[in-house]
């Protein structure tokens, strides 16, 4: 099982105890997808080690002199930003988090100090896709709620319908010419007014869409 987790020289005995932990603290639907191990100079005893999985990120160092291992864990939304650094003697993985916290691990063989930055990245960019779907889904969910909560849209429109009397113009007279009789202009009809004013409160947004459809089928059904 650990297998696939020492094929960047990780050392087989750490990775194995780190592994056993892992089992028992992950969650339903998470996976191991990383992990990497100190390697200080000259002596290597009891070496931190980072674990990466698709929720979160986890630091374990050991304790009681290697008879436990302690981890701090953060997960993926919470983290703003990576880093690793290369130096003479291996190299630094660190983590920063929305709360201003920073942790890390120095001594990392370079290679596994690429890998975690690697996998990092690839979850702080499906990250940030998830939380631009969710900011999306908000909005939507925020507009469908504007649209349903208009009743002063609605007084206003029964007050154009209903309540205000539709005014009749004036008749317009033109000079006939001389073979004809002067014609009156017509009075302009009642419905087609109403469906003028209910598509004015449409388009100034004093009416939602299902307002709008439901009003005008209303008007046009007393035809």
């Amino acid at each position: 099982m650990i297998e696939k987790f020492l094929n960047d020289e990780q050392d087989p005995k750490t990775v194995e105890k780190v592994y056993l932990r892992l089992a028992d603290l992950i969650t339903t639907g998470e996976e191991i997808l990383y992990i990497a191990v100190q390697k200080k100079p000259l002596v290597n005893i009891l070496p931190d080690c980072i674990a990466l999985t698709n929720k979160r990120v986890l630091f374990f160092t050991p304790a009681n002199l290697g008879l436990s291992i302690k981890f701090v864990d953060f997960v993926w939304k919470d983290i703003i930003d990576v880093y690793t650094k290369e130096e003479i003697i291996g190299a630094i993985f660190s983590v920063k988090t929305t709360g201003g916290a920073e942790m890390g691990v120095d001594y990392l063989p370079k290679v596994q100090a690429r890998k975690l930055y690697q996998y990092a990245q690839e979850r702080k960019e499906s990250e940030r896709e998830a939380r631009r779907l969710r900011d999306l889904e908000e909005k939507r969910a925020e507009s469908g709620a504007l649209q349903f909560e208009t009743p002063a849209a609605a007084t206003t429109f029964q007050q154009a319908t209903h309540q205000i009397p539709v005014p009749e113009s004036e008749p317009v007279f033109t000079q006939p010419a001389a073979h004809e009789e002067p014609t009156p202009t017509p009075k302009p009809d009642e419905l087609t007014e109403k469906l003028k004013k209910l598509r004015m409160l449409f388009d100034n947004g004093l009416i939602s869409q299902e307002e709008y459809n439901q009003k005008k089928l209303e008007l046009l059904s007393d035809l």
